[in-house]
């Protein structure tokens, strides 16, 4: 295997933007700093709480806050409030190529910023796990390592290090993962901070949003909606169905929520005006 010149830099930045996520004293997982402002990304599974921890390269340690969670595509976003932070970017453009080199980071086992060097073996589905798709390549995982980057030589994210399938090391696609952080942003211009869940609808189960914070001042308060509440659609669509995301950034645009509330016997329906709609609330 061949690297390419520089790439033990590379490959410090990305230690430095790699997280050990805890919970209770003892290391659940890792994540990836995808911006200088605080924001985290790794995987559902490895969150417990809605306030983790998060321990930096350095040893310092910070309490986060869950931004958005996916059970679904097993994503979550968190932040902390922290300086000096390194972050790596998220690949844009099509997934590597199978025999393309690819670095994980993470913190198996215990051990802070452990790196591994691979191949791809391929993205696609696999038979036994659905219709998600995967970024399959041959890096060593181990417990740990769950919701750490997986990155090119240039040190941008092409993945989400999430299991292991016999022999396969399986991530999360960058563009799985920018998909939801599209969406986890325009929860943000709205002012809500989520949990994504499953609830029963008239009889059938429907993707939801429940809300856990509502940021003072933002479109969502305006519009009386509160913690507890059940976001199932949007404009009359199930959320299966719309691009909250894209829904959230129309400029001017009066966006009309359908929610549960309380003993969830009707669905009700609030009115936001997103007066801003570049502007985050939350």
């Amino acid at each position: 295997m061949t690297l390419p010149e520089g790439f033990g830099a590379t490959v410090e930045l990305l230690r430095r933007s790699t997280v050990m996520i805890t919970r209770e004293g003892d290391g659940a997982g890792s994540g990836v700093i995808i911006d200088r402002g605080g924001s985290i990304a790794t995987n559902a599974h490895v969150i417990r709480t809605s306030r983790p921890r998060v321990q930096l390269w350095d040893g310092r340690v910070f309490d986060a806050t869950l931004r958005a969670h996916d059970r679904a595509r097993d994503l979550a976003l968190l932040s902390v409030e922290a300086e000096g932070l390194q972050a790596s970017p998220i690949a844009a453009g099509p997934p590597p190529r199978p025999g393309e080199i690819v670095i994980a980071a993470g913190n198996p086992l215990g051990f802070i910023g452990a790196v591994t060097v691979g191949s791809v073996r391929g993205t696609g589905t696999l038979r036994g796990f659905g219709q998600s798709v995967w970024l399959q390549s041959d890096v060593r995982l181990a417990p740990g390592n769950s919701g750490g980057p997986l990155a090119d030589t240039s040190g941008a994210v092409v993945g989400l290090n999430t299991m292991i399938a016999g022999r396969l090391s399986l991530a999360i696609p960058a563009d799985t993962l920018r998909r939801f952080l599209s969406a986890a942003a325009s929860r943000a211009m709205i002012g809500v901070t989520v949990h994504g869940l499953t609830v029963a609808v008239e009889g059938a189960r429907r993707a939801g949003l429940l809300i856990l914070e509502i940021a003072a001042g933002s479109p969502a308060e305006n519009a009386s909606l509160l913690p507890g509440d059940i976001v199932i659609g949007a404009d009359g669509m199930p959320l299966e169905q719309v691009d909250l995301a894209a829904a959230a950034e129309a400029p001017g645009k009066v966006l009309r929520l359908q929610f549960l509330r309380g003993d969830r016997s009707r669905v009700r329906t609030a009115t936001i005006l997103l007066a801003n709609p570049r502007s985050r609330a939350a």
